[in-house]
């Protein structure tokens, strides 16, 4: 995503949330975040169509990954970035809750698997016996 696009989402101004990007930069790492080229930046700006006072881009906007989005919610101070950031640990959360949940189902059915093989082993043995 793109810094405006994402200074609106958390409540915050672009330059404000460029300026805490360029003061934490060490936690943005070119997986998480980059800087538009100047020619990419001519390119989104033509693919806008007619500029509008304040909103089109003075500067190379950065972009954001997913995982550039989730350490932007940790450096902004916004009440709905911290919101953001709180929602996030929760929903981590949850999903590792799920996920250990879901290596016990797949332990179970493994086990239910080799009593059902075991079974029918036991039987196709029992089968070949009575032929005989």
């Amino acid at each position: 995503m793109i810094d405006r696009d994402l200074a609106e989402l958390y409540g915050v101004e672009t330059k404000q949330l460029k300026r805490q990007v360029r003061r934490n930069i060490e936690r943005f790492p070119s997986s998480c975040m980059f800087e538009l080229t100047k020619e990419e930046n001519q390119e989104l700006r033509s693919q806008i169509g007619t500029l509008k006072k304040g909103t089109h881009f003075k500067y190379p906007p950065f972009v954001f990954t997913e995982h550039g989005i989730l350490m932007l919610s940790s450096v902004l101070s916004s009440e709905r970035a911290v919101q953001m950031n709180i929602h996030i640990i929760r929903t981590f959360i949850r999903l590792r809750k799920l996920a250990n949940n879901y290596e016990e189902i797949l332990v179970k059915i493994k086990q239910i698997e080799s009593k059902t093989d075991e079974r029918f082993s036991e039987m196709s043995q029992s089968n070949k016996s009575e032929e005989r």
